[in-house]
Order: structure tokens, then C-alpha cells, then sequence
């Protein structure tokens, strides 16, 4: 077994935990290690930003899945990542965000809701469903991470071990680190996805003539096998879907969300959003090219379930193992485990906070600061573990698992969120009318397409489902808020001045 990815990988977390014990010495209270003392820069909140988009589902379950289906086409999910979840969302969002959160003395997404619409109540709801269906995404992380390491190490480390290990140095550097050491952990967790990228990428390529000829030569692999019938064109709803619900989904994503509210200055905002957007259009058209060149594997080499159909959970990971070179396959390691611990961290801490500021705090209005760090730490580690029993069954749906997790989420707090930033009139009414809708609309279809079709199809149809729970509750939103009572005229000016 060669032992430098595994050399590379234990300096790498070596760093990490240095990096989370000077955090450790610098987080004093809840505040601090959520949201890092509200002083971080652009360049440190845009790479934390990009981290958390991307992870080891995008590389390994998203580009393997949508790069065979659709080719060259599933660029356009990249390009849709980088223009409207990136640089719009920060363009439209953060200034916004950022004022009204400090306006309404808040700093998590349910006391947001709570504040803006006077809803106690929202603010429980609304933390239930953060922890309940940002576990599965999480677990669908660990999941894809897991099998990556256990292909790169040629399967002589088995995927429980794998799993475990990754938990404890999640476990360790987000509890002990708090949201300063993870921000600067995430910017060279960026740098490192950046530049592994892009090798990945050409080095790939080269093996097939350099980038124009590969691209010819899978588009022309695909022509061939959706004629010959190897391969079944998606509905044509399935790619559009993808794109929207991966671009605005994160619009109402708790853990991108919570990027806002820790920036220092809103003169930064425009540098923080070319930065994103540029970063993202990089790890996202380098993902989805590479899932595409998957076309390329000879075909023996291409992965098979027991019911002979592809495993696109691991068409990326056995393409990549077979063409980069042992110290390019080292640093394409590192580079999933960046993204799957960045957005790992992301999850954790927003997910924590659900229970130690929301819940914990909503009853116990006069806890000491250091009983809630305490309680923040100890939700950090209850969430991992969680997840990783959830992933140590090896669910092979990590794609379906992330896209009905995000449609929920999404779903619920997309419009109220969007609505509450921007238009005085949206009411407490309005907001849970949208939240419910966006909840039941996208577990609804999935489960009714679950029972009426087979899983397979299901779980095609998922980002579909993500897409019209997002789309329904910004109909519902507005039209409940016009025919209920407005809010309170001091609640208002408080949160838009």
C-alpha cells in the first residue's frame, strides 16, 4: 500500500488541530464560536462560502451521476452554482442579512424568524428541522468521503475504519476550534480544492489527447450509448431541476446563510462575491467535467451494482484512481477531504446551534455563557455521531439522500427567509404558511414517487421535488400576507433600519 496519501493526509490534519487549538484559546462564548466575533474578512468568509458548497457528494455522487447521464451538459449545474448560488446570492443577500441580523440582535436563522415575525414558536420548528434534515446531508458527506478513501487506499483500510476515523478529527477540530479556526481552516482547505482541481482536471484530460479531444471523444461515447440503449435519457426536467435546486437552494441554507452574518464589513461584500463566484466556477466545472470524462473508462472498468446498473457513486473515485499518479491521487485525497470537512463543519455548527441557541436557550433565557458553550460543543458531538451511524450502513442513495435533505430545508426556509429580508408586508401568517408548504411539498412527492414507482425512480425525481418546494411557498408566502394582518409597525422599523 503506498503510504504517501496517507503521510500527506496526517500532516494535513496535523494543521488542522493545531490551527482549532488556537481557536480553542480564543472562543470565550456562543458568540465567538459561531460566528467568530462577526470579524472576519472577504477573501476568509468567500473561501468558507465556496467549502461549504462543495463537497465530497458533489465530487464523488453529483458529477459521477449527472457527468455519465448528461455529459458535457452537466456543466451548466457548475456554472448555475457559481453565477446564482455564489455571486448573486451574495450580492442580493449578504448586505441585507448581515444589517438585519444585527438590527434584530440575532445570530442563527431560527432567532431571524423569531425576531423578524415575532413567532416564538417559528423558532423551535424552525430548529427541529435544521437538526432533523441536516443529519442525512451530513451522513451523506461522510458517506461519499468514506468511499473515496477506501478506493484511493485500494480497500485494505476498510470503510467503517475510514468513517470512524473522519469522525474523530471532525469531532475534534470543530468542537475544540469554534467558527475562528474553522473559517481559516476552510481558506486553506480552498486553496487546496482550487488547485486540485484544476491538476485533476488536466491531468485527466491529458490522458486522452488534452481537453478539446476529450470532450469530443465522451460526447460522442454518450451519443453512443443512449442509442444503443446502455444508457436511458433522463426526462428532460431532470437537469433543470438540478441546476435550480443546487443554485438557489442555498439561498435558504442555514449553513450559507450563517457565511452573512459573520462578515465584518459591508463594504466587503462585492469583493467576498467576485471571489466566490470565481472559486466556484472552478470546483464546479472541474467536478461535472470530470464526472463527464467518466464516458472515457475502459469498459471493464466501469463500476457496476449487483443489479447491473452503474454505481455512480464510484465511477469518479475508480476514474481517478486509475489515471493520476500516486502523488496527484494524494493531493485529489486531500482535496475531497477538504470539501467534506468544510461543509462537514458547516453543518455541525449551524445544526448545534439549533439546540444550544434556539432550544436551549429559548428555555433557559438566563444561562451562563459558559453553560452554553458548553451545551454548543456537546450538540457537535451528539450531531457526528449521529450522522455516523446514519452513514456507517452505507446507504448507496447519497445523491437522493442530499437532494430530499436540501429540499427540505430549503424548501421551508426559502421564501419566509427571502420575503422577511426584503418586503414589509410578509406576516407571521404568510411565513409559516410558506415553511409548512415547502416542508410537505418536498417529502410529499418524494415519498409518493417512493411508493407509486420504484426507488430508482424516486430518487431521480428528487431534485425535482427540492425545486417545487422551493417554487410553491414564494407563491404562498405573499399570498397569505396580503389577506392576514400586517406586523406591528415598531417591528418593522427596527428590523429595516
Amino acid at each position: 500500500m503506498n503510504l504517501f496519501p496517507f503521510i500527506l493526509t496526517a500532516f494535513f490534519v496535523v494543521v488542522m488541530l493545531m490551527i482549532a487549538g488556537w481557536g480553542l484559546r480564543r472562543t470565550s462564548n456562543v458568540h465567538d464560536f459561531f460566528l467568530g466575533g462577526r470579524t472576519l474578512g472577504p477573501w476568509i468568509l468567500a473561501f468558507s462560502y465556496g467549502t461549504a458548497y462543495f463537497s465530497a457528494v458533489i465530487f464523488v455522487g453529483f458529477a459521477g451521476k449527472f457527468g455519465w447521464q448528461f455529459g458535457l451538459n452537466a456543466l451548466w449545474v457548475g456554472i448555475g452554482n457559481a453565477v446564482i448560488g455564489s455571486g448573486l446570492a451574495w450580492l442580493v443577500l449578504g448586505q441585507r442579512t448581515r444589517r438585519m441580523t444585527h438590527n434584530l440582535h440575532v445570530q442563527t436563522m431560527p432567532e431571524f424568524f423569531a425576531a423578524r415575525y415575532e413567532a416564538h414558536t417559528m423558532k423551535i420548528i424552525t430548529a427541529l428541522i435544521i437538526f432533523i434534515f441536516l443529519t442525512p446531508y451530513s451522513a451523506s458527506v461522510f458517506t461519499g468521503l468514506s468511499y473515496l478513501f477506501e478506493i484511493v487506499f485500494e480497500r485494505k483500510i476498510s470503510f467503517t475504519v475510514v468513517l470512524t476515523v473522519i469522525s474523530l478529527i471532525s469531532f475534534i477540530y470543530i468542537t475544540f476550534g469554534g467558527y475562528k479556526a474553522i473559517a481559516r481552516i476552510d481558506f486553506i482547505q480552498g486553496m487546496i480544492m482550487f488547485g486540485g482541481s484544476l491538476l485533476m482536471v488536466f491531468v485527466i484530460a491529458k490522458n486522452y489527447g488534452g481537453i478539446f479531444a476529450a470532450s469530443t471523444e465522451l460526447s460522442e461515447k454518450l451519443s453512443e450509448r443512449i442509442v444503443t440503449g446502455e444508457i436511458k435519457s433522463p426526462p428532460w426536467f431532470v437537469l433543470p431541476s438540478v441546476v435550480f435546486m443546487t443554485s438557489l437552494g442555498v439561498w435558504g441554507l442555514p449553513q450559507m446563510v450563517h457565511k452573512y452574518y459573520a462578515i465584518r464589513d459591508e463594504n466587503e461584500i462585492k469583493r467576498g462575491a467576485l471571489i466566490t463566484t470565481v472559486f466556484a466556477l472552478i470546483i464546479g466545472c472541474a467536478a461535472y467535467f470530470t464526472g463527464a470524462m467518466t464516458h472515457l473508462m475502459e469498459p471493464d472498468k466501469i463500476p457496476y451494482t449487483i443489479s447491473k446498473s452503474v454505481n455512480f457513486d464510484q465511477l469518479v473515485p475508480d476514474l481517478v484512481a486509475s489515471h493520476l499518479p500516486e502523488v496527484l491521487l494524494a493531493i485529489i485525497l486531500l482535496l475531497v477531504l477538504s470539501a467534506s470537512l468544510s461543509t462537514l463543519s458547516s453543518l455541525v455548527l449551524v445544526s448545534s446551534s439549533a439546540i444550544a441557541i434556539d432550544l436551549y436557550k429559548s428555555c433557559n433565557p438566563k444561562a451562563s455563557n459558559r453553560s452554553e458553550l458548553l451545551l454548543m460543543r456537546l450538540s457537535c458531538g451528539i450531531f457526528i455521531l449521529i450522522s455516523y451511524l446514519i452513514a456507517l450502513f452505507k446507504p448507496a442513495w447519497i445523491v437522493s439522500l442530499m437532494s430530499i435533505s436540501w429540499g427540505a430545508v430549503a424548501g421551508s426556509f426559502l421564501a419566509p427567509y427571502l420575503y422577511g429580508l426584503f418586503w414589509k408586508r410578509t406576516t407571521k401568517l404568510g411565513a409559516y404558511a410558506g415553511m409548512w408548504t415547502g416542508l410537505l411539498v418536498a417529502n410529499g412527492l418524494y415519498w409518493y414517487w417512493f411508493v407509486t414507482e420504484s426507488a430508482a425512480d424516486a430518487g431521480a425525481r428528487a431534485p425535482l421535488a427540492a425545486s417545487i418546494a422551493m417554487i410553491v411557498p414564494l407563491i404562498i408566502v405573499p399570498a397569505v400576507s396580503l389577506i392576514t394582518s400586517p406586523p406591528k409597525p415598531e417591528t418593522i422599523q427596527k428590523a429595516f433600519e
